[in-house]
């Protein structure tokens, strides 16, 4: 038996649920204008969860379109199959260009070199090549700075071997900060009238992810928004319009425990001695580490479920091997089922929770469980 053998019991592994992935994909749209596009936005592994798991029942759920980082993703995401246009989000590098006609991908434009490319592109292929012009409204990464959205739209018209096929823009702040959101959007929709022959019934226009829906017009021009956290259970900002719809959790994080201990009053407890016991305790030894995704920085802070109890984590996180506290959790034995995220009984850790302690965000959280980890997939029912 070698360490792949898929036989041997799980030390550390995520739990996803894909049943709920499709439940709440189906409370979103529920709760978005009819006319929006859905946009799932699997970028990332989707967000750890597993991009052709996830992308799969996105797919049976019915997305639109999805969204990707990189052509290395969206190769990867077309193997699942043809019928969904695919948009890379970041820049496409020159010797990646021929995966966009090859795979028969959108790319995103944000200069005139880059619509040079993609037209030699397309006249080399006999096909047009697919993009989505993004307009930076000022988040200062990529896109057209908004004053020149204009001269590049023209560009990309006047194009022989280039299709237009959306227009975008990326809020900065739209979780953190309404007013300059709305500013965003006023700059967005004013370039969008600038854009002589616009036209707004075939073109994908999207401005909102999860978080910046509380800034849509009844009668704006955008007609689809991008979804990505909020289609995997972690909620909006509470401004959002989606903040109160119905959402799962996907995913949870589990380990075992491996070792249970009795040590002294006094006692420094893991590296660099930065906890020391004020009491006779019972440690628990649980079989994950910050080589399976808990960060360092959840050393003193963060809690475990174990037997349905809130354990605190003792000293610093190690790679392999997490301390925590059960002197009030009497019974813990080795083999226990040790829950970092997720619940147990009547108690709950969510993402955001932990993030908390991380002092990170859920993004990172989901994105930072290791490839040591196994994902675990399984299909609950529901309403």
């Amino acid at each position: 038996m070698n360490s792949s053998d898929s036989r041997l019991p799980l030390r550390c592994w995520a739990e996803i649920d894909l049943g709920a992935l499709e439940r709440n994909l189906k409370h979103i749209r529920a709760a978005l204008p009819s006319r929006l596009k859905y946009v799932a936005v699997v970028k990332a592994d989707a967000y750890g969860h597993g991009l052709p798991q996830a992308a799969a029942r996105l797919m049976h759920a019915g997305a639109d379109l999805f969204a990707v980082a990189n052509v290395t993703e969206a190769t990867a995401l077309r193997e699942l199959g043809p019928g969904w246009p695919i948009l890379v989000l970041s820049a496409v590098l020159p010797e990646e260009d021929r995966y966009l006609a090859d795979y028969d991908l959108t790319a995103a434009v944000s200069s005139p070199e880059e619509v040079d490319r993609f037209n030699e592109l397309g006249r080399r292929t006999g096909r047009p090549i697919s993009v989505h012009l993004k307009i930076d409204t000022g988040m200062g990464r990529l896109g057209v700075w908004a004053p020149q959205a204009p001269e590049l739209y023209a560009k990309i018209r006047a194009s022989e071997f280039v299709r237009l096929d959306g227009v975008f823009t990326h809020f900065s702040s739209a979780d953190s900060d309404s007013k300059y959101t709305r500013q965003q959007r006023r700059l967005f929709l004013e370039t969008l009238k600038k854009l002589p022959g616009l036209d707004r019934r075939r073109l994908i226009i999207h401005a909102d992810n999860s978080a910046g829906l509380e800034t849509l017009q009844r009668r704006s021009p955008v007609n689809a928004v991008r979804v990505g956290l909020l289609q995997f259970g972690i909620l909006p900002h509470p401004s959002s319009m989606l903040a109160a719809v119905h959402v799962e959790p996907l995913f949870s994080f589990h380990a075992r425990v491996g070792l249970v201990k009795q040590l002294p009053r006094g006692t420094a407890v893991s590296y660099n001695r930065t906890y020391t016991l004020t009491r006779n305790s019972t440690v628990a030894i649980v079989t994950a580490g910050y080589g399976d995704g808990i960060p360092i920085s959840c050393s003193n802070r963060a809690q475990v479920l174990i037997r349905g109890k809130r354990c605190p984590v003792l000293g610093r996180v190690t790679m392999d091997q997490t301390i925590v506290d059960v002197t009030d959790n009497p019974g813990v034995a080795v083999g226990d089922h040790a829950t970092l995220v997720g619940r147990q009984d009547a108690e709950e850790i969510t993402v955001t929770e932990f993030s908390s302690w991380a002092e990170t965000i859920p993004y990172e959280i989901l994105c930072s469980v290791t490839k040591r980890v196994p994902r675990v997939y399984r299909t609950t029912l529901g309403t």
